[in-house]
Protein backbone atom coordinates (compact mmCIF):
# COMPACT_ATOMS: atom_id res chain seq x y z
CA UNK A 1 0.00 0.00 0.00
CA UNK A 2 1.48 3.21 -1.04
CA UNK A 3 0.12 6.45 0.18
CA UNK A 4 0.53 9.64 -1.69
CA UNK A 5 0.69 12.65 0.45
CA UNK A 6 -0.33 15.95 -0.96
CA UNK A 7 0.56 19.15 0.65
CA UNK A 8 -2.39 21.42 1.08
CA UNK A 9 -2.02 24.83 -0.42
CA UNK A 10 -2.52 27.86 1.70
CA UNK A 11 -5.18 30.34 0.65
CA UNK A 12 -2.53 32.85 -0.44
CA UNK A 13 -0.84 30.22 -2.61
CA UNK A 14 -4.19 29.26 -4.09
CA UNK A 15 -4.99 32.92 -4.82
CA UNK A 16 -1.57 33.49 -6.40
CA UNK A 17 -1.95 30.43 -8.63
CA UNK A 18 -5.46 31.47 -9.70
CA UNK A 19 -4.40 34.99 -10.57
CA UNK A 20 -1.36 33.75 -12.47
CA UNK A 21 -3.41 31.42 -14.66
CA UNK A 22 -6.15 33.99 -15.07
CA UNK A 23 -3.62 36.50 -16.40
CA UNK A 24 -1.63 34.02 -18.49
CA UNK A 25 -4.59 32.22 -20.12
CA UNK A 26 -5.90 35.07 -22.30
CA UNK A 27 -2.36 36.10 -23.18
CA UNK A 28 -1.60 32.57 -24.41
CA UNK A 29 -4.80 32.45 -26.43
CA UNK A 30 -4.08 35.87 -28.00
CA UNK A 31 -0.50 34.98 -28.79
CA UNK A 32 -1.61 31.69 -30.37
CA UNK A 33 -4.24 33.40 -32.52
CA UNK A 34 -1.81 36.10 -33.66
CA UNK A 35 0.82 33.47 -34.40
CA UNK A 36 -1.60 31.44 -36.51
CA UNK A 37 -2.67 34.56 -38.40
CA UNK A 38 0.92 35.57 -39.13
CA UNK A 39 1.85 32.06 -40.20
CA UNK A 40 -1.17 31.93 -42.51
CA UNK A 41 -0.29 35.31 -44.05
CA UNK A 42 3.32 34.24 -44.55
CA UNK A 43 2.23 30.97 -46.17
CA UNK A 44 -0.21 32.76 -48.47
CA UNK A 45 2.40 35.30 -49.52
CA UNK A 46 4.89 32.52 -50.25
CA UNK A 47 2.30 30.63 -52.31
CA UNK A 48 1.39 33.76 -54.30
CA UNK A 49 5.06 34.54 -54.88
CA UNK A 50 5.69 31.01 -56.17
CA UNK A 51 2.67 31.20 -58.49
CA UNK A 52 3.77 34.58 -59.81
CA UNK A 53 7.34 33.41 -60.34
CA UNK A 54 6.12 30.38 -62.25
CA UNK A 55 4.16 32.71 -64.53
CA UNK A 56 0.74 31.23 -63.96
CA UNK A 57 -0.56 34.03 -61.79
CA UNK A 58 0.95 36.77 -63.95
CA UNK A 59 -0.60 35.30 -67.10
CA UNK A 60 -3.96 34.89 -65.35
CA UNK A 61 -3.88 38.52 -64.18
CA UNK A 62 -3.12 39.72 -67.72
CA UNK A 63 -6.05 37.71 -69.11
CA UNK A 64 -8.41 39.03 -66.44
CA UNK A 65 -7.35 42.62 -67.09
CA UNK A 66 -7.87 42.21 -70.83
CA UNK A 67 -11.37 40.79 -70.26
CA UNK A 68 -12.21 43.62 -67.88
CA UNK A 69 -11.05 46.21 -70.45
CA UNK A 70 -13.32 44.67 -73.09
CA UNK A 71 -16.30 44.83 -70.73
CA UNK A 72 -15.59 48.44 -69.77
CA UNK A 73 -15.14 49.52 -73.40
CA UNK A 74 -18.56 48.04 -74.34
CA UNK A 75 -20.33 49.55 -71.34
CA UNK A 76 -21.50 52.85 -72.97
CA UNK A 77 -23.18 50.94 -75.82
CA UNK A 78 -24.87 48.59 -73.39
CA UNK A 79 -26.18 51.46 -71.28
CA UNK A 80 -27.54 53.35 -74.31
CA UNK A 81 -29.50 50.25 -75.48
CA UNK A 82 -31.34 49.93 -72.17
CA UNK A 83 -35.01 49.12 -72.85
CA UNK A 84 -37.77 51.25 -71.35
CA UNK A 85 -39.27 49.67 -68.25
CA UNK A 86 -42.70 48.12 -68.55
CA UNK A 87 -44.97 50.12 -66.21
CA UNK A 88 -47.60 47.41 -65.98
CA UNK A 89 -45.08 44.78 -64.98
CA UNK A 90 -43.60 47.11 -62.35
CA UNK A 91 -47.07 47.86 -60.95
CA UNK A 92 -47.86 44.13 -60.71
CA UNK A 93 -44.55 43.56 -58.97
CA UNK A 94 -45.37 46.19 -56.32
CA UNK A 95 -48.86 44.76 -55.84
CA UNK A 96 -47.39 41.27 -55.43
CA UNK A 97 -44.89 42.53 -52.88
CA UNK A 98 -47.68 44.27 -50.95
CA UNK A 99 -49.83 41.14 -50.91
CA UNK A 100 -46.86 39.07 -49.74
CA UNK A 101 -46.12 41.55 -46.96
CA UNK A 102 -49.78 41.52 -45.85
CA UNK A 103 -49.87 37.73 -45.85
CA UNK A 104 -46.64 37.57 -43.86
CA UNK A 105 -47.95 40.10 -41.35
CA UNK A 106 -51.21 38.21 -40.95
CA UNK A 107 -49.37 34.92 -40.42
CA UNK A 108 -47.07 36.51 -37.85
CA UNK A 109 -50.06 38.06 -36.06
CA UNK A 110 -51.93 34.77 -35.81
CA UNK A 111 -48.86 32.89 -34.60
CA UNK A 112 -48.12 35.54 -31.99
CA UNK A 113 -51.75 35.59 -30.85
CA UNK A 114 -51.97 31.81 -30.56
CA UNK A 115 -48.72 31.59 -28.62
CA UNK A 116 -50.01 34.19 -26.13
CA UNK A 117 -53.01 32.04 -25.18
CA UNK A 118 -52.23 29.38 -22.57
CA UNK A 119 -53.01 25.82 -23.51
CA UNK A 120 -55.59 24.06 -21.34
CA UNK A 121 -54.18 21.40 -19.06
CA UNK A 122 -55.15 17.81 -19.89
CA UNK A 123 -55.29 17.02 -16.15
CA UNK A 124 -58.33 17.82 -14.04
CA UNK A 125 -58.02 20.77 -11.65
CA UNK A 126 -56.69 19.97 -8.20
CA UNK A 127 -59.04 22.42 -6.49
CA UNK A 128 -62.68 23.20 -7.05
CA UNK A 129 -63.27 25.66 -9.83
CA UNK A 130 -66.46 27.20 -8.40
CA UNK A 131 -65.80 29.28 -5.30
CA UNK A 132 -67.92 28.72 -2.19
CA UNK A 133 -69.62 31.79 -0.78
Amino acid sequence: MSSKTRLRMTPSQRLTRGLRYTAIGPVDVTMGAVGLGLESARSTAAWAGDRYRNGKLGQQLKEDLAAAQEVVSGLPETLSKKPQPNRRRRRLLWIGLGVAALAGGAAAFTVARQSAQPEPSPRPPSVEVTPKV
